[in-house]
């Protein structure tokens, strides 16, 4: 599996507990240094089965700053895309994505579920 993670996060700083507590194998990644790119998160979004909008970090600094609650609804699936692989910190974190699911945030009870 692939973590994505951001290690100041406090959330992320949980998800990687919660694996590595559970013995979870995985490859952690570094999502503000290593950013996911536009194919990747294609992939993943599809591959999810979410809104592509669960994968923007709504309450990061960066979304506020380029007022993208306003700006997403106009752009298309494409320029959205390629916006979360711009900037690592506007992508929705952690990211968890394994064979035949990914999950965006942590939410502890969909973790235990697809684990």
């Amino acid at each position: 599996m692939l973590f994505l993670w951001y290690p100041k996060c406090t959330t992320c700083q949980r998800a990687k507990k919660f694996l590595d507590e559970r013995g979870v194998e995985y490859t952690p990644r570094h999502i503000k240094e290593d950013n996911p790119c536009a194919d990747e998160l294609r992939e993943w979004f599809k591959r999810s089965g979410l809104p592509l909008k669960k994968f923007f970090n709504t309450s990061g600094i960066q979304y506020r700053a380029l007022e993208l609650k306003d700006k997403l609804p106009a752009m298309s699936e494409e320029e959205q895309l390629e916006l979360l692989a711009s900037d690592g910190m506007l992508v929705k974190r952690p990211v968890l994505v394994g064979d035949g699911f990914v999950l965006t945030g942590f939410r502890q009870s969909e973790w235990e579920e697809k684990l």
